[in-house]
């Protein structure tokens, strides 16, 4: 009975310890929270800006950016950027013709850990992106998206 009871303080503590390493956003310092959403930030601005230097200063060179898309026979598909051709993308200047009432750029910080790494919701005019963002170096910056469009609505008659 005495071991049995051992070994549930020592699960009790270290379940106590991995639940520290994992910050809710909400017990983050606002200064914390800025710094882990301003590459989110500065990607989405860039978008609608059609800056290529902030966009690639969001992003680290390794950057994957993913979508699933399907086919017209109903096959899914991988479709896969790099940090390089999303910068190409962003000079080519597509976004700066959303209106300015539609510039969507709602950011939410979904997950911290040990204050190295996160996962954040980014909501733009026509998709979703879910970014996975890490302390590299002294500043955060994107390593991973995966991003949806949003349903179309349908064509009026």
């Amino acid at each position: 009975m005495r071991s049995v009871l051992l070994i549930l303080c020592c699960a009790l503590i270290l379940a106590g310890a991995a639940a520290a390493q994992t910050a809710a956003p909400d017990r983050l310092s606002d200064a914390d929270l800025a710094a882990i959403k301003q590459p989110a930030l500065d990607y989405a601005e860039s978008y609608y800006e059609g800056n290529a230097d902030k966009m690639e200063r969001a992003l680290h060179p390794d950057l994957a950016k993913r979508m699933i898309n399907t086919d017209p026979q109903g096959r899914s598909r991988l479709d896969h950027l790099g940090a390089m051709r999303l910068v190409q993308i962003i000079r080519g200047g597509h976004g700066k013709s959303v209106p300015p009432e539609k510039r969507q750029k709602e950011i939410a910080v979904l997950d911290v850990y040990q204050g190295r790494i996160a996962s954040l919701r980014v909501e733009m005019d026509s998709w979703v992106d879910y970014l996975h963002v890490a302390r590299f170096g002294d500043r955060w910056v994107i390593i991973n998206v995966l991003w949806q469009t949003k349903p179309q609505p349908a064509p009026k008659p």
